[in-house]
């Protein structure tokens, strides 16, 4: 998956830092900081955009929670606001929204 940087001088700056955390040179710790300053974040996502996204893939809940490795009730209790996506769920449904669901497959 390509990184999202904030800038392009953001994102040869952190071209640099991750050449010296594979070199040793860097500690994980200090990489993270950059990660932080210079990635753009995620964003959480509010129930209506997921179910607009599931709906603009033509899927089920069913075949969209395969598609998110999730089960079918965790992907209706996303779409009701009853919990938040978060972590790699998070990830995977960003990379949808800006890909389409092939982009996971």
């Amino acid at each position: 998956m390509p990184k999202q940087y904030r800038s392009e001088a953001l994102a040869a700056v952190h071209e640099a830092a991750l050449g010296m955390a594979v070199a040793g040179v860097m500690s994980k710790r200090t990489m993270k900081v950059f990660d932080d300053f210079c990635l753009t974040p995620i964003e959480d996502m509010t129930p209506e955009r997921i179910r607009e996204i599931r709906l603009r893939e033509h899927a089920s809940q069913a075949v969209f929670a395969r598609y998110l490795n999730v089960t079918t009730g965790l992907v209706s209790q996303w779409e009701r606001g009853e919990k938040r996506p978060r972590g790699a769920s998070l990830k995977l449904l960003t990379l949808v929204e800006k890909n389409g669901l092939t982009s996971i497959a």
